[in-house]
């Protein structure tokens, strides 16, 4: 069976559990199992760990068919998935260390002010890092780290810039801080973890995204980290939004707004908004696919990518994050009063919605970066 086809078969009991997850802030063990046996954690893991190492196609069509049961759970799976493509990065040993148990579930977050040390065959390791969404089922973390020498110095690339490397560490080795209460994506339990003066091997860090230490050939790996994030958190966007308008449809045929005589699906106002929604969506969700489709075909002849192909990604999971948003807060208005219950599915797509959109891959400025390239300027590339 497909994986796109497991995930169908898992929706339901994804949606199942879609309050569950809500309420209690994490993915409830039961369905945590049915994701490992259906090989979700593992979706872009090399195939030579027993991973799947999907195209950027077929896995953003995974994450959109699962986050149409939960966004929460989606986005864990996203963000996981991406941490998993270290194995690329690391010597074969190390990779089998970390991702030999079928369960194993790799977590990170971004940590101001962590630090690793030079010392004898590896790195001291001190800081905490947050957002590390599905951090709780997590066996493995990352934390990104500027290098420093053993006298303090900062150590230097040969450009002068100073050197950062991603530190692997067992999670049993962290300390694990609960701050996830927020509006939406509560299930992701995107909690804080720390670590003070941990040594870790150097075997055991990598330089994210760096061609010279990449030791896998699929194409997969020529995409950087980023652009999976990127078009994975569109892809839970778009369902929200997908998820919402079917809804509202639905809700549609039968509501009669107090004070009116006719249906909701009678007014002129409501159905301009419901055309003008769906072809938000359909031409977003378009854009993205497409353009993932065009440059994962002209990568696997090619074998690199470049930094136009790495723009498009960008631009188009960006709006497809944004389009998405737009429909959301459209039918959340059109619905009335009935959106504001927890009973009703709007509520809690609606806080999701407006939690994907203040996460990184859903920043506007995302859209200045584009401009830059597309007026001949030197962009950021940071988050290409």
């Amino acid at each position: 069976m497909s994986y796109l086809d497991r995930a169908r078969e898992l929706r339901p009991r994804v949606a199942a559990a879609a309050d569950q997850i809500d309420r209690e802030r994490r993915i409830p063990e039961p369905l945590i199992d049915a994701l490992h046996d259906a090989g979700f954690f593992r979706l872009l893991l090399p195939r030579s760990f027993d991973g799947g190492e999907l195209d950027p196609v077929t896995f953003t069509l995974v994450i959109e068919e699962i986050a149409r049961g939960d966004a929460s759970t989606a986005w864990v799976l996203c963000q996981t998935a991406g941490c998993s493509m270290t194995a690329a990065y690391v010597p074969p040993d190390v990779a089998r260390d970390i991702f030999g148990d079928r369960r194993a579930v790799m977590a990170w977050g971004p940590g101001p002010g962590s630090r690793a040390v030079v010392a004898d065959g590896g790195y001291r390791v001190t800081g905490t890092w947050s957002f590390a969404s599905g951090g709780r089922h997590a066996t493995w973390f990352g934390g990104y780290c500027p290098i420093y020498e053993a006298d303090g110095a900062p150590r230097r690339r040969p450009d002068g810039s100073h050197e950062s490397r991603t530190m692997l560490f067992p999670a049993s080795r962290a300390q694990m801080t609960d701050v996830w209460r927020v509006i939406g994506l509560r299930g992701t339990a995107s909690d804080s973890y720390s670590v003070s003066d941990l040594f870790v091997p150097k075997a055991y860090s990598m330089a994210r995204d760096d061609a010279s230490e990449r030791r896998q050939p699929g194409a997969l790996y020529c995409f950087p980290i980023v652009n999976l994030f990127a078009s994975g958190f569109a892809g839970v966007a778009l369902a929200i939004a997908r998820a919402c308008l079917d809804d509202f449809v639905a809700l549609a045929r039968d509501k009669t707004p107090r004070g009116m005589s006719r249906t909701l699906r009678e007014s002129a106002a409501v159905q301009g908004q419901v055309g003008q929604c769906e072809a938000r969506l359909r031409s977003s969700r378009m854009l993205l696919l497409q353009s993932l489709e065009t440059i994962w075909r002209d990568v696997g002849s090619q074998g690199v990518l470049s930094l136009d192909q790495r723009v498009t990604i960008r631009l188009a999971a960006t709006n497809a994050i944004q389009n998405a948003k737009e429909v959301v807060d459209v039918v959340y208005h059109a619905a009335g009063g009935t959106s504001v219950f927890q009973s009703q599915p709007f509520e809690r797509r609606f806080r999701d919605m407006h939690t994907v959109t203040q996460q990184l891959q859903g920043r506007l400025s995302h859209f200045e970066t584009v401009g830059q390239h597309l007026l001949g300027l030197e962009p950021d590339t940071t988050w290409l």
